[in-house]
């Protein structure tokens, strides 16, 4: 791979995670903290929306994000031909 195609491979990596971990900050960090009286005006099966999100909320977004992550690295892996 050339120097200039591996620059780009890795910027292209590093913006995908860096976005990702922007959701991950705002689920986390954002739901489970700083939105959290704004949730709770909302109830789901009598559970407050904040409360869950940060028991339980945050952790499903956690695993979909894997998932994501596995997808999009897939798609950059094959774009730049270093798939297994």
């Amino acid at each position: 791979m050339s120097p200039e195609k591996a620059q780009a491979y890795w910027k292209e990596n590093i913006a995908m995670i860096l976005k990702l971990l922007v959701v991950w900050f705002v689920v986390s960090f954002g739901c489970g903290i700083l939105f959290i009286n704004e949730l709770n005006a909302i109830e789901i099966s009598g559970v407050k929306l904040g409360y869950w999100f940060a028991q339980q909320g945050a952790i499903y977004v956690f695993v979909i994000l894997i998932f994501v992550y596995v997808k999009a690295m897939t798609g950059i892996d094959e774009k730049y031909g270093v798939h297994e």
